[in-house]
């Protein structure tokens, strides 16, 4: 029995011996890890795979989780330079363009070529995943980057890296939980820097005493140094360094002994919110100038001043809006009220990093919003958009149509046609010769810390078509300012302006040619020589100008001053009582016997009559022109 059973102990360690040493490698609890980060455009990492054993299987998942990143992996032996490999897979690219062939096939031949394996898209939607078999013992590595960075189009995001070693065949690795100790490593010195600076000047004014300046997402890690001086006038900065809810961090130069000033900070669990104030210390003295500013991520030099501008993007610099307005139908203007009524369509277009999307959210490359869902849009968009106030708006503003479109790399559309009132500072003083200017003024309800507007180059114009007969409408010019909004923050304004004079048809036909005619009846009647029937008719003619005078007083603008037409009526009155009050005396001269000398009176006046006409007229371009 003793033999028997040593026989059978010795059978199964031979038949151990020779199976695989794998076999007991899966018997063990399987290992995953999880990592998450954010990868910017053209950027790329690297993580070490080390003592992988041969047969081991490597699971690799990996998605956005937010912008519009689409990724790509390649796994290859830690034998191979990272930066070999980056350059040949560009090179491979850069010269199927220019030999004219398609780089997308030049991409995949290129990637079959340095890596063991690879992958696009190999999970659901635009996530990448692969499974691989090791095929000897050693040290490998894998590249993390974005799959279109290399043909111009920026794809960017915060990411989510799930690893798993020797799963079971049934395993899902995306619903595993992180196990064992870590299977891949972050090659710090082959990917991509996270070192950066980036170089600001400003203003502190006496009117603006500090300046707040927002900074984009940093990672948890990082360590960010900030070093600003004064370039002129007697500028003390103060530097504040605030987290997300304005709780100081870290102050440089708080008693405002220098004209610098540095802090470093490492950031420790969320990189969102932070910003960097910059102020004329002190309160008591008030100081002002520019200032140059530094702002580095994990670059110590910072700290000396001496850093050079290496990158864009760290601060977080207010976005441009390009806005355009096109004026569509005149439907009234009410020269009383002193506002036009008018019908226009407005076009806002920016990018904005924040509101960048995955398309595997939609399937789609952009997302329309129309009215019916604009709420859904505001949602999307979490604020983050550069609403908009019309200034001279009186009342409602009528919505007819609005839509805004969300592309997948945060480019972003919005289009409004409304209608409304619009107030207008008329300037009556030449009427009914003046040319008048109408405005739509649109401010951004954001400071320009956020928003700033930018001509919407092609867009804005008037349409032929606007319905305005009172009007000649010529050209028309679109102008960009900062004034101060109701909060006391300086917001970014456009004025759209336009205008011209009026049709003089009716002034000529309706006012002006009576006008003449009256006066011209008057100097008709100083050739009759029977002066009572002169007065009889100069009455009758200050009656009718009288009447004539009503009828237009309700069309007249109520005013605080005298206008053109105010002073030709009366000129006009003051001409027809004088005629009166003249032939009157004219006939009491004649009637106390001295007729021939009421003659030659009246053969002089016959000419001094129109002669002061002419020279009212005279006058009136003086004055008024």
């Amino acid at each position: 029995m003793k033999s028997l059973l040593l026989t059978f102990i010795s059978i199964i360690f031979l038949i151990a011996a020779r199976l695989p040493g794998q076999v007991f490698a899966q018997q063990e609890a399987p290992r995953v890890q999880r990592e998450t980060g954010t990868i910017a455009a053209g950027e790329f990492y690297w993580y070490k795979f080390p003592d992988l054993q041969e047969g081991q299987v490597i699971s690799v998942h990996l998605q956005g989780t937010s912008g519009n990143l689409d990724p790509i992996l390649g796994f290859t032996s830690s034998s191979r330079d990272p930066e070999e490999i980056e350059t040949e897979y560009r090179s491979a690219i850069e010269q199927a363009i220019v030999a004219g062939k398609d780089p997308l096939l030049a991409a995949q031949e290129a990637a079959a070529e340095l890596f063991l394996i690879w992958d696009d898209d190999g999970g659901a939607g635009l996530s990448s995943a692969f499974t691989f078999e090791i095929p000897a013992d050693g040290d490998y590595q894998l590249i993390l980057t974005n799959a279109l960075t290399v043909l111009g189009q920026a794809t960017f995001g915060d990411y989510e890296f799930m690893i798993g070693l020797d799963l079971p065949p049934e395993a899902d690795l995306l619903e595993l939980q992180p196990a064992g100790d870590p299977i891949a490593v972050l090659d710090q010195d082959a990917s991509f820097s996270a070192l950066a600076v980036e170089e600001h000047q400003g203003t502190i004014s006496a009117d603006e005493g500090q300046e707040t300046l927002d900074l984009h997402e940093l990672r948890v890690g990082d360590t960010l140094y900030a070093y600003v001086e004064a370039t002129s006038g007697d500028l003390k900065p103060e530097m504040t360094l605030l987290n997300y809810a304005g709780k100081p961090l870290r102050i440089a130069n708080a008693n405002g002994q220098s004209t610098s000033g540095a802090l470093e900070y490492t950031i420790e669990d969320r990189g969102g919110g932070f910003a960097i104030r910059i102020a004329g210390c002190c309160d008591d003295l008030s100081t002002i100038g520019n200032y140059r500013l530094l702002v580095g991520i994990n670059a110590p030099e910072v700290l000396d001043g001496e850093a050079t501008h290496s990158t864009e993007g760290l601060i977080n610099e207010p976005i441009p809006v390009e806005i355009g307005v096109k004026l569509q139908q005149i439907v009234q203007v009410d020269e009383q009220n002193e506002f036009f009524t008018g019908v226009a369509s407005l076009q806002m277009e920016w990018d904005d990093p924040a509101l960048a999307f995955s398309p595997d959210e939609c399937d789609c490359t952009f997302k329309v919003y129309t009215e019916k869902d604009f709420a859904q849009f505001q949602s999307d968009a979490g604020g983050r958009w550069p609403d908009f106030t019309i200034f001279n708006q009186q009342g409602n503003r009528w919505t007819q149509n609005r839509l805004a479109v969300l592309w997948q790399d945060g480019h972003a559309l919005y289009f409004e046609r409304f209608s409304t009132n619009l107030q207008v500072d008329f300037d009556f003083s030449k009427y009914p010769l003046d040319n008048e200017t109408f405005e739509i003024k649109i401010d951004s309800i954001f400071p320009e810390r956020f928003y700033y507007f930018t001509d919407l180059e092609g867009y804005s114009e008037i349409s032929p078509d606007h319905g305005e007969d009172e009007f000649m409408l010529g050209g028309f010019e679109t102008k960009i300012s900062s004034v101060q909004a109701s909060t006391l923050a300086n917001s970014s304004r456009f004025e759209f302006s336009f205008g011209g004079p009026r049709h003089l048809n009716y002034y000529v036909f309706q006012i002006f040619l009576p006008i003449l005619l009256i006066l011209g009846i008057l100097w008709v009647t100083f050739f009759l020589r029977d002066y009572r029937l002169r007065i009889e008719v100069a009455s009758a003619n200050l009656f009718v100008f009288i009447a004539f005078s009503f009828s237009l007083a309700d069309n007249y603008p109520r005013l605080g001053y005298l206008t053109l037409l105010d002073a030709c009526m009366i000129i006009t009155f003051a001409i027809c009582t004088l005629v009166i009050v003249y032939n009157v005396i004219l006939r009491k001269i004649e009637m106390s016997g001295q007729g021939e000398f009421a003659n030659r009176i009246d053969n002089v006046f016959d000419w001094i009559y129109p002669i002061s006409i002419l020279t009212s007229i005279v006058i009136l371009y003086i004055v008024f022109f």
